[in-house]
């Protein structure tokens, strides 16, 4: 019995048209398990198959099963289906190299030929040894087989569609594919390779753009010991946060929500937005303490202290030795002379304070800055007899600076790295999807109130994205154990600052709130701090924070 009717007596258009949707549906499909599926299903459709298999071609040269289905048996195995497929995968050669000429899907691999088969059954040149011991067990009867090679671009087999029973539409017989089908699902086929190597090469390509932004990401930590790590956490950081936006169905911002390609966009952002600082010397990045560059100089300065120590014992020395008898103790000399011991004192606390005040802090007083102009103002004779100020003016500079270890220069050097990072990233030619990378990337060191750098943008000139990306930064940078200017900072202390810089309109109000509400702080906290670090949060204790409602 025909399955069809005549050809000229068919539908033609519909069957274009069917062929026509098809194709646009193969195009447009984004995720590979759903487009393989559609291959599939859309085979037996047009066919009226009961059945059929989809295999991939592997490296290794074997055939795997990637989707299983019958419809009489309501099998459906692979894809979608959340199912695994149990099988073996078919090896198109042996050990010894010669082709699988005795299996059906194997050898249209190999060959490349379309076999149509009407009767496995009576069919002696293929084994269906396999198929016939599914059938005992089931009680199915696997008669018809259409197997069809899938080309690529380059003529290259990427794998086989299988169909398995042909059935009359009128009378649901099992009857042989045929040359319309065949003609039809080589078409399908060819269609679906196209398909399947477009979006194996745009995997590939996502793929070799993720690790080289990764690759990137890494450069600029392993450039700095003390910054290894950030540029992989904060992309962490700001996906939690992302997350918790997309999720969040209260207050201000339950009506925002991101797609996958806008949560992409953010994430390629957070891993790119300290690339600028492959161009910012180490000795910035690296500085520890306020008088280093190269090295720290305090040691520099610690000699000259031990000269003023030793010159104040020889000038005492050179006033009193003609006056002593050989008999005389020069060291108890030296301790009862309250004079020279005051000068002592005098030398050594202006050492410690020097230690103390290279250390960066968060602030200086008008005392603390009054005593460095006195300390630089103590005078040391070198071995030429050149009389010098303990500190020169460049070093009395560095440590009266008020935060942190960078002069006015070098923090200028440093921010720099954003503007480099813009530079940077708005030269690459972006896909439509990616094109808001560099404002995102550029805007983490902005501030609500217009007062960061490198644009001074407002919280109304920078997009929710880029906030996000600026709390991420600034959460990272407080919580992380190795910065070479501070320690390690509780949980809670890092809270308190966030919440005071919400207060100080410095961060997103809104996004603040949801990132203490979803407790973001904490689940970041279990996974990337010291347990040390871990202490108990009280939201009452944290400026700013308002429960969302």
């Amino acid at each position: 019995m025909k399955k069809y009717m005549d050809l000229s007596q068919k539908n033609v258009l519909n069957l274009l048209r069917e062929l026509s949707e098809i194709g646009i549906a193969l195009s447009s499909e984004q995720k590979h398990e759903e487009l393989l599926e559609l291959i599939l299903i859309k085979a037996m459709e047009i066919t009226n198959a009961d059945g059929g298999t989809l295999y991939s071609k592997t490296e290794d040269q074997k055939l795997k099963f990637e989707i299983v289905h019958n419809r009489s048996l309501g099998i459906h195995k692979g894809g979608t289906s959340n199912e695994t497929i149990t099988f073996y995968p078919i090896a198109l050669y042996n050990e010894s190299g010669e082709a699988n000429i005795h299996m059906v899907a194997a050898w249209a691999a190999i060959s490349g030929d379309i076999i149509n088969i009407e009767d496995a059954y009576a069919s002696d040149k293929y084994d269906f040894s396999g198929t016939q011991k599914f059938d005992e067990k089931t009680g199915y009867y696997s008669k018809s087989f259409l197997t069809v090679p899938m080309r690529n671009h380059e003529n290259e087999i990427i794998g086989v569609l299988q169909l398995i029973n042909a059935k009359d539409k009128a009378s649901n017989e099992v009857i042989p594919f045929d040359a319309l089908d065949q003609q039809l699902v080589e078409s399908l086929s060819s269609q679906a390779a196209v398909a399947i190597t477009n979006k194996i090469l745009i995997e590939g390509q996502k793929k070799l753009f993720d690790s080289f932004i990764q690759l990137i990401a890494d450069a600029i930590d392993e450039k700095s010991p003390y910054t290894a790590g950030h540029c992989r956490r904060v992309p962490v950081l700001t996906n939690m946060l992302a997350d918790a936006v997309n999720n969040i169905n209260i207050g201000p911002l339950k009506d925002f929500s991101m797609t996958t390609d806008e949560k992409y966009e953010l994430e390629v952002a957070a891993w790119l937005h300290d690339c600028g600082k492959i161009t910012t010397p180490e000795y910035v990045v690296d500085k520890s303490t306020k008088l280093e560059t190269i090295y720290d100089r305090v040691y520099e300065v610690d000699k000259r202290i031990e000269i003023l120590r030793r010159d104040a014992i020889i000038n005492y020395l050179k006033a009193r030795v003609l006056e002593l008898n050989p008999d005389n103790d020069i060291d108890m000399l030296l301790k009862e002379s309250n004079e020279l011991q005051q000068q002592l004192t005098d030398i050594e606390q202006a050492r410690e304070y020097i230690h103390l005040y290279n250390i960066g802090g968060e602030s200086l007083k008008d005392d603390d800055i009054n005593r460095i102009s006195a300390i630089a103002e103590i005078e040391w004779i070198d071995a030429e007899g050149n009389i010098n100020k303990l500190l020169d003016s460049e070093e009395k500079e560095n440590l009266e600076i008020g935060r942190g270890t960078l002069t006015l220069r070098e923090r200028e050097i440093i921010n720099n790295h954003v503007s480099v990072t813009i530079k940077m990233l708005e030269s690459l030619p972006y896909p439509k999807h990616l094109k808001r990378v560099p404002e995102y990337a550029g805007g983490h060191h902005e501030k609500i109130d217009g007062t960061g750098y490198p644009n001074k943008l407002t919280g109304k000139e920078m997009s929710l994205q880029a906030r996000m990306l600026a709390i991420a930064d600034v959460f990272e940078a407080l919580t992380a154990s190795d910065r070479p200017y501070k320690k390690a900072m509780p949980l809670s202390q890092s809270l308190k600052i966030l919440g005071q810089m919400k207060l100080n309109k410095h961060i997103d109000a809104d996004l603040f709130d949801i990132f203490m509400n979803e407790k973001i702080y904490l689940s970041y906290a279990k996974d990337y701090l010291n347990e040390s670090q871990i202490d108990d949060i009280r939201h009452e204790e944290i400026p700013g924070y308002q429960t969302l409602s």
